[in-house]
């Protein structure tokens, strides 16, 4: 097959299946360097896009702020963005160009509840009390994967590149609430490869299990109607719905000595009546069921909702129930996973400056962490551990089960954190998060042409997908037809908060970044560590 050049030579290329005669791995390199250029030159839109959206802190269903300014900088680029997909409101789904292969981008825009923290400051010190905040770091993923797909736009328009981009928000995933639903709408249908992309400390891939760590859920809420009485006067007329609650929480307890030890449950009493002296007559519960696989995870449910209706029995009162959100277990691809520790590789670490590793080094003693700063070399590409332990869920299970799909992890924040806190929040707008979003930039940029010009990549992955991982296991919904997105919650949280937070909206016109705006000395620390 000849070889033609990239630039310069365009009106002598020959169009074949799947693009051009120059989508051949030989000039994979000198695109590859051409991305990493262009996303540096991108840094500054990327810094403000991690502020921005680390300023707007909003709960999960409420990203109103977030996904207009991101769809707004879409749109603005040349993408088309449909509104409103698989019937949530903030969700959309941004495409740029035609044909084969597909790539996807997704990673999460939602916050955490009552992690509010002033950037750079490595203690406990919030912007506004008691609102959310991003306590997660998903502030920083959308800079990540618009950088990569505005650099991925210009080098398909300027070489002719075929193929078609695709964007998706992740909302609402702390509640695991949208990504089955996006798997139930078909957005993944025509999809071939998925790039996902979340915070960390470190710069890694995997396939697979990955390193076991990863639980599959269901998110059930249990509503018990019961009768009022006065408490004290005549208690004898009333059928408490708080009993039942506090009955099934009893039962589920005690069951747990007699569960797998893979298992994960939680629960938060969302509604435990008015005031003592009324028999409560509405009570609820809210469950996260965590397992390894789907027949224990549905075991999980089934048995929930077993003790909820025996606890209805027991107290006179009725219940129901609402699937609030659902997640497979996350598996990965081993080719996807392989071309892309690659392009880490070649990317490296960021460079941390002195006041970075301050910043984190008086944060890990703040908050009484392992005091190591922030790392600097990258771990090996390892296989799948043999035995998963389970542990924390994330909906991008649901498509990692119907398309072939990696989740880069980018080094923009600080190791050994709690995770869900303020504390998770303190690195997520500064030069740390500003770093390593354009880290990440690079490596999805450079993984997308790799499948971009590279056919043969794209079934490799294919052939991973349907003769290993789904060869014995195939995907089925813990959605019934009848379940719907919970668009309504958080919503009395952010119309509570948003007003106050409104007032500390970066404004990048005035500020050169959100330390800037906040009069944020950075770092700042109680005391050197």
């Amino acid at each position: 097959m000849k070889r033609f050049c990239v630039v310069g030579c365009m009106t002598a290329v020959l169009f074949v299946p799947g693009g051009l005669l120059a989508q051949q791995p030989a000039q994979l390199p000198a695109l590859k360097q051409e991305a990493v250029t262009e996303v540096d030159k991108l840094q500054m839109l990327t810094q403000q896009m991690v502020d921005e959206i680390f300023s707007y802190s909003e709960l999960g269903f409420q990203e109103y702020e977030t996904s207009r300014y991101v769809t707004g900088i879409l749109e603005k680029n040349g993408f088309r963005v449909e509104h409103g997909v698989a019937g949530v409101p903030t969700a959309w789904v941004a495409t740029y160009g035609t044909g084969k292969p597909v790539v996807a981008f997704i990673t999460d825009i939602d916050c955490i509840p009552r992690a509010s923290q002033k950037p750079g400051v490595a203690y406990h010190d919030p912007i506004v009390e008691g609102a959310p905040g991003h306590g997660e770091g998903h502030n920083s993923g959308m800079a990540v994967n618009v950088t990569a797909a505005l650099v991925l736009k210009k080098l398909m328009d300027e070489h002719h590149i075929a193929g078609t981009i695709k964007i998706f928000p992740g909302v609402a995933e702390e509640l695991l609430g949208t990504k089955a639903f996006y798997v139930r709408a078909g957005l993944f249908k025509d999809v071939d490869i998925v790039l996902g992309a979340h915070v960390e400390s470190e710069f890694s891939t995997s396939y697979g299990t990955g390193n076991g760590e990863w639980s599959g859920l269901v998110s059930v809420q249990y509503f018990f109607h019961g009768k009022a009485a006065h408490a004290a006067a005549a208690p004898w007329e009333g059928r408490s719905a708080l009993d039942a609650v506090e009955l099934m929480d009893t039962g589920w307890d005690f069951r747990r000595e007699h569960l797998r030890p893979a298992q994960r449950s939680h629960r938060v009493i969302i509604n435990g009546g008015d005031q003592p002296n009324v028999v409560p007559s509405e009570a609820a519960v809210w469950y996260y069921f965590r397992e390894l696989d789907y027949p224990h995870i549905k075991d999980l449910y089934d048995l929930g909702s077993m003790m909820a209706e025996s606890a209805a029995k027991m107290t006179g009162t009725t219940v129901d129930h609402k699937l609030v959100g659902s997640a497979w277990p996350p598996f990965l691809n081993k080719v996807i996973a392989e071309t892309q520790q690659k392009n880490i590789e070649a990317v490296g670490m960021p460079m941390w400056s002195e006041a970075d590793q301050t910043l984190a080094k008086a944060l890990q003693k703040e908050i009484g962490a392992k005091v190591e700063g922030l790392k600097e070399k990258i771990d090996p590409l390892t296989e799948p551990v043999k035995k998963p332990t389970g542990g924390g869920s994330d909906d991008i299970g649901d498509i990692s089960w119907n398309a072939p799909m990696v989740y880069l992890m980018y080094p923009a924040n600080i190791p050994n954190l709690p995770g869900h806190s303020w504390a998770n929040g303190v690195a997520m707008a500064t030069p740390i998060a500003h770093k390593g979003s354009t880290a990440g930039a690079k490596v999805q940029a450079m993984t997308a042409l790799d499948f971009f010009l590279q056919p043969q990549l794209v079934q490799d992955a294919w052939d991973y997908f349907r003769n290993v991982q789904t060869k014995d296991i195939h995907y089925e919904t813990f959605l019934s037809p009848d379940d719907k997105p919970a668009i309504e919650m958080n919503k009395e949280k952010m119309e509570k908060f948003a007003p106050q937070l409104k007032k500390y909206y970066y404004d990048p016109g005035r500020y050169r970044n959100y330390l800037e705006q906040l009069g944020i000395q950075y770092p700042t620390a109680r005391t050197k560590p």
